[in-house]
């Protein structure tokens, strides 16, 4: 299945993608399940998917306006420099470390597909960052490799925008870069994990205006998607809506002399085949 939450004739919902069009859930799974956060709390995604069988689409997909497919998640883990290649990008020799690199995203940071990217007044150094995002759909602590991948409820998209030049603020501290509001997005849907086998490369790509700027797989990854689970499971308890999002191939626009930023009118497209295209275009800050 592909899961959407959106906001039509002025009410959000979530649903089921079919073809060019949703069949919206939250009307017919009733006040139980507001959000498609509450469908994975409650672990309701089969009777989400019998509830979705053979039902005609309720609204064209032209209709919504895109949210990210988890609204309001408890936690969103982001993952740097997890593919070969990166610490040569930026000189940093993170690509070495015996452990994975982690920072924390705010849900405020992150739009929904098709919406705006937004550069902020304090910079013009925005880029693009094209990555896979897990969702994770089981509670689990210090979870084993071999169970990790179990955990998954599905597979989405990131744009995880950074605004460059406040990375470094502190000598230790990247998040002033990472949480501007609406600088980064997350979507289209997310892909159910019974429909993707991980064991399998994704191809991943990033295009600017059209012009292509990443292209990797994921078996250029450093860490894994069940090494990252379990890993990031050994100090946090991963609950149901958790986003794990895993790292950036090279490419990105800090890498080029001059640097190419994002700028108002650029459009950015993330995919993966197997999930899908998100696309935001970028505007300043009113």
């Amino acid at each position: 299945m592909r899961l959407a939450s959106y906001i039509t004739h002025g009410r959000s919902g979530f649903g089921a993608v079919v073809g060019n069009g949703v069949v919206d859930m939250r009307l017919r799974m009733g006040p139980r399940f507001p959000t498609l956060l509450d469908v994975l709390r409650e672990g309701a995604l089969d009777e989400l998917r019998a509830g979705a069988a053979g039902v005609r689409p309720d609204y064209p997909l032209a209709d919504v306006r895109f949210l990210p497919p988890v609204v309001g998640p408890e936690k969103i883990i982001c993952v740097g420099v997890n593919y070969t290649g990166r610490s040569g990008e930026f000189q940093d020799p993170a690509e070495d470390s015996k452990f994975p690199n982690l920072f924390f995203r705010a849900p405020g940071s992150l739009v929904g597909h098709l919406q705006p990217l937004v550069r902020p007044r304090e910079s013009e150094q925005l880029d693009y960052e094209g990555e896979i995002a897990l969702v994770i759909g089981r509670r689990g602590r210090r979870i084993p490799v071999e169970e990790a991948l179990a955990h998954v409820a599905g597979y989405t998209l990131c744009n995880e925008g950074t605004v460059r030049d406040w990375l470094r603020h502190g000598s230790r501290n990247i998040t002033p870069g990472k949480n501007f509001d609406a600088s980064g997005s997350l979507g289209p849907w997310i892909v159910t994990a019974d429909e993707i086998d991980p064991g399998q490369p994704l191809r991943l790509t990033t295009r600017v205006n059209g012009e292509l700027r990443q292209d990797a797989t994921t078996a250029a990854m450093i860490f894994g998607f069940a090494e990252l689970i379990a890993y990031v499971s050994t100090f946090t308890t991963l609950v149901p809506g958790d986003v794990i999002v895993t790292g950036t191939p090279v490419g990105a626009g800090a890498r080029f002399e001059p640097p190419r930023w994002l700028e108002p009118g650029d459009v950015v497209e993330i995919a993966v085949p197997e999930i899908g295209v998100l696309r935001n275009e970028v505007v300043d800050e009113p």
